[in-house]
């Protein structure tokens, strides 16, 4: 039996939330990452009895269309799935329904399911220093119950999520980051941009018909030279500041 942390995970927080619903067993996972653009998702085919973690983000309340697309092409195979949705302590909606869904579709069973609050990817001052330590708890804690039900045979057929179908209409914030001065056109936002929305020959620049607001070129950047507007930054924040405040928990579905 192999295990697969199968993630979209942009600027970290997806991949965190994914480790520590995997925290039960050892670190022996192999790694599907559904930001890489290179990957060939194609040659994927997970076996019926190997054992998946499959963690995206809300962009919106949906799951991610790149990250949809990129599933859609592995085979599932009957293999066991613990879903997991990693939103900014605004709300997920119908992202995990949506991501049950795809999953489905593709043949993979859903043991387990979580909707988790890592830090937001654009204003990150909401849910800052998210999982903290009592989402780790939660999460390691959540971990090990569905390691012991798999080991007991108790893990259901098939979970039941929150969300309506049809999805609410999908937008996102469209924040597009751009290249200042000390740029240095290395390229390796280029390389990394998980929808391609940064020219190669021109990686100062972006494609925003294309570009998803996923945030990744600002962290993988090495002279920190992509940013947001910091002015556009504060007015949505200061507008969207009330959908925040209350502090939102790991919801846990078994």
């Amino acid at each position: 039996m192999k295990r697969y942390q199968i993630y979209f995970s942009p600027t970290g927080g997806t991949q965190t939330v994914s480790a520590l619903i995997g925290d039960a067993w050892d670190d022996n996972w192999e790694t599907i990452d559904l930001a890489d653009p290179n990957a060939h998702f194609d040659s994927f085919s997970i076996a019926p009895e190997d054992l998946c973690i499959i963690a995206v983000p809300s962009f919106g309340g949906r799951v991610p269309d790149t990250a949809a697309k990129r599933l859609q092409r592995i085979q599932g195979n009957s293999a066991k799935a613990i879903l997991a949705v990693v939103y900014g302590n605004r709300a997920y909606e119908d992202t995990l329904l949506e991501l049950k869904k795809v999953t489905s579709d593709r043949g993979f069973t859903c043991i387990a399911a979580v909707t988790a609050i890592a830090e937001h990817s654009i204003m990150r001052q909401f849910a800052a220093g998210r999982p903290d330590e009592e989402d780790r708890r939660q999460l390691t804690e959540f971990s090990q119950k569905i390691k012991s039900n798999l080991e007991s045979g108790q893990t259901a057929a098939d979970v039941t999520v929150p969300g309506h179908f049809p999805y609410k209409e999908y937008h996102t914030i469209p924040f597009y980051p751009k290249a200042d001065e000390t740029c240095t056109k290395c390229g390796l936002c280029a390389e990394k941009c998980p929808a391609g929305a940064i020219p190669k020959e021109n990686p100062s620049s972006v494609l925003e018909q294309t570009c998803i607001s996923c945030m990744r070129c600002i962290s993988v950047c090495p002279t920190h030279a992509r940013a947001l507007s910091p002015q556009a930054l504060r007015e949505t924040a200061q507008k969207m500041e009330p959908l925040f405040r209350e502090r939102k928990s790991n919801e846990l579905f078994l």
